[in-house]
């Protein structure tokens, strides 16, 4: 009766230890990769990206004190990552495109001014042909945009 205890035991633990184990390789992958994007930019001090936040397969970061701002993309079909020098950026507005003849938003993007020359930076944030459960993430990927938007504005106006 023992044994068989035992035995249950420790295939619990086996079935619950596996997705910790993946779950937080994976974790420790993706910060690694996200340091190493950190310090693509910003070799001396990667730390300086203070503020960096995930939603679905997207990373944002900004260095506040310096105005630096990166955009990571993660999505497996176009991986990328966007580095902004906010001092160069007159404004940033959220253009969301919709689909012809309905409110569904197909595309997100930010689109920055710069300050001397007018000319307009546009970075793609959300793709309707790049999410993968198509419409779901949409809501909160608009959302996430909207806040950070106010958070580069807040940077820009400094």
């Amino acid at each position: 009766m023992e044994t068989t205890t035992t035995i249950m035991g420790i295939v619990i633990l086996i079935i619950v230890a596996i997705p910790i184990y993946f779950s937080a390789r994976s974790s420790a992958a993706s910060k690694s990769r996200i340091l190493n994007i950190k310090k693509r930019f910003n070799p001396t001090h990667p730390e300086d990206f203070d503020l960096t936040e995930s939603i679905n397969n997207k990373t944002l970061t900004i260095d506040q004190k310096n105005n630096k701002f990166i955009l990571m993309n993660f999505n497996p079909n176009q991986q990328e990552s966007i580095y902004v020098d906010l001092n160069t950026i007159a404004s940033c507005k959220l253009v969301p495109t919709t689909d012809s003849g309905s409110d569904t938003i197909v595309k997100i993007d930010f689109d920055f001014q710069e300050k001397e020359t007018g000319k307009k930076i546009i970075i793609p944030f959300y793709d309707f042909d790049d999410d993968r459960i198509k419409q779901i993430s949409v809501y909160q990927d608009h959302q996430f945009a909207k806040k950070w938007l106010k958070i580069i504005q807040d940077s820009i106006s400094r």
